[in-house]
């Protein structure tokens, strides 16, 4: 009677495991490295060098991209809180919305049935607007705790949020689909930053390094790695006010990537060659 008790209960558990609706992925295996992604730089584009890059995108041939502007006003006072299309000979972004710079920390946007849908970072608020005329709709909470990259992979928004948990929200309702932790051969990886859908997998940015994950966004498992130090480097020597890199941008069109960093002096038309 015990026995047949005890295979009841595991029968149980193991259900109720497997109807959980929110779920986090395992680690990758501890021999199962990133591959390192290699690439070559086509063109170097002009960038703002005002521009505090919190996300990056192609949308109907155009470049977009979305910038914050941080507290501190004696370093970053000609900063935005705005999103808008990239003049690609000047590198200055022809605004289509902004929001008040001293209530909201603009972030990461992305384009999805119609409307543009913008995040910002300590609030938990976000904004929609007609992806034609940018005319804002309306406004939205997100179930994350801050607002930092976003991407989609044509259903969901994809958001990241300073963590290593990438959550699926159904842009319907706002509700949360579903959370995959990102990981490596060593565990999960925090400060996933700017996100972009490329041909089934995320590309993320690292937070505070120059590096990009190429993510499975079914495991979280990060299968492959691309380190930008040399361009950071480049960035700083022409301008030594660029920080961190930031941005990255697809056009599935063209089959072009775009990265950059923010208050770097240039965007890089880059081709990564595995």
């Amino acid at each position: 009677m015990a026995k047949s008790l005890f295979i009841i209960s595991l029968l149980a558990f193991s259900i109720a495991c497997n109807n959980s609706p929110t779920t986090s992925s395992e680690p990758a295996e501890k021999n199962d490295n990133p591959v390192a992604i290699s690439y070559t730089v086509i063109n170097a584009l002009p960038h703002d060098t005002n521009s505090f890059t919190e996300g990056l995108l192609f949308h109907e041939g155009m470049l977009y991209e979305s910038t914050g502007h941080p507290p501190d006003d004696s370093v970053y006072a000609s900063t935005r809180s705005l999103f808008g299309v990239v003049d690609l000979k000047t590198g200055k972004i022809l605004v289509k919305a902004e929001i008040d710079k001293n209530k909201y920390f603009g972030e990461g946007i992305v384009f999805l049935n119609g409307k543009v849908y913008q995040l910002t970072l300590s609030t938990k608020i976000g904004f929609i607007y007609d992806a034609k005329t940018f005319k804002k709709l309306g406004e939205f909470t997100f179930p994350v705790s801050e607002g930092w990259g976003m991407t989609t992979d044509g259903t969901n928004l994809i958001m990241s949020d300073g963590s290593s948990n990438l959550s699926f929200v159904d842009p319907n309702n706002f509700r949360l689909v579903k959370i995959v932790g990102v990981n490596d051969n060593n565990g999960y990886i925090s400060n996933l930053n700017e996100l972009e859908y490329i041909d089934g997998f995320i590309y993320a940015n690292h937070y505070q390094t120059n590096d990009i994950f190429k993510i499975d966004p079914a495991s979280g498992k990060i299968v492959g790695k691309a380190n930008f130090d040399a361009l950071k480097n480049e960035a700083v020597h022409k301008y030594p006010g660029s920080i961190e890199m930031n941005g990255i941008a697809y056009d599935s069109t063209t089959k072009k990537v775009y990265v950059t960093g923010k208050m770097w002096p240039n965007i890089y038309e880059i081709r990564f060659t595995n």
